[in-house]
């Protein structure tokens, strides 16, 4: 069986586009919308799609990306025994006929996405972060240049292996879900991609992104509404650093010098007065 994930905050009107569109798939078993302690009207709204497929579950408390995609993936599991289970933020836009590809990739691969169309980019997928990608992430691109990003000539197949893909969107079989644990729920936002690459690659799972198929991204539509700017960067880092501490259990010499770049950024955006006024 298959299911799908779709985590909403503070966004109905983008959950309910989507849940018009994949309600009608013949190929989705069912479909799991996690409210996330939305503090608007959304429940109510939501609530009105409850139907023998679709199960609307309501989160007393945000505790963010990983937590509650969580809440998710174990329902599907004790519940309805799915063995395939779909990723998704509200803001995607997936036909039928792509998510059968996807399904059949699962019965070859463990771990699926397809290309991800956003602001006018294809996103296939990235490598781990090197610490110069990392120093990247926090001085926003500014020092040196991106080595995460596959080269064009890498995707020659119709699935490639990559060591992470977006979590805005994927398959996952669940016996791989059970095996890293689900996801990892010491991050609120951000990075949830990186460390579940780095576990399913410390396990030899593979990841695949099928370069047949694409959905489109409407990037951070919940994210952009609910977070400002600073406080956004804020998490960043402090997912970024739980990643270093946690999951690499990097030395405290590459922390310090992570730290130092990240406090000089906090500097310069509290200098353009970003924070508070985006």
């Amino acid at each position: 069986m298959t299911g799908i994930v779709i985590l909403n905050y503070n966004d109905s009107k983008t959950t309910s586009t989507m849940l018009d569109s994949v309600s009608v798939f013949k190929s989705l078993d069912h479909i799991i919308v996690v409210d996330n302690a939305s503090t608007d009207s959304s429940v109510e709204v939501l609530k009105k799609y409850e139907s023998k497929k679709i199960d609307i579950i309501v989160n007393k408390e945000n505790k963010g990306y990983s937590y509650g995609n969580n809440v998710g993936i174990r329902y599907l599991r004790e519940k309805y025994k799915c063995d395939k289970v779909f990723i998704s933020n509200p803001d995607i836009t997936v036909s039928e006929d792509t998510l059968k590809i996807l399904i059949k990739d699962l019965d070859k691969v463990d771990v699926v996405a397809p290309v991800i169309s956003q602001l006018g980019e294809n996103i296939k997928g990235w490598k781990l972060p090197s610490f110069k990608k990392e120093i990247n992430t926090i001085t926003s691109n500014r020092l040196f240049k991106n080595e995460s990003i596959y080269s064009d000539d890498y995707y020659e197949d119709e699935l490639n292996i990559v060591e992470v893909v977006s979590g805005c969107f994927f398959g996952i079989n669940d016996s791989v879900l059970k095996k890293v644990n689900d996801f990892d729920e010491g991050t609120f936002l951000y990075f949830e991609e990186n460390i579940l690459g780095y576990k399913l690659k410390e396990k030899n799972i593979k990841t695949y992104v099928d370069n047949s198929v694409t959905v489109t991204h409407n990037l951070s539509v919940s994210v952009d509404k609910n977070i400002k700017k600073y406080k956004k960067y804020k998490i960043l880092m402090n997912s970024l650093f739980y990643y270093e501490k946690n999951i690499l259990k990097s030395n405290i010499f590459r922390r310090v010098i992570l730290k130092f770049f990240y406090f000089v950024m906090l500097v310069l955006l509290k200098i353009k007065n970003i924070g508070g006024r985006s």
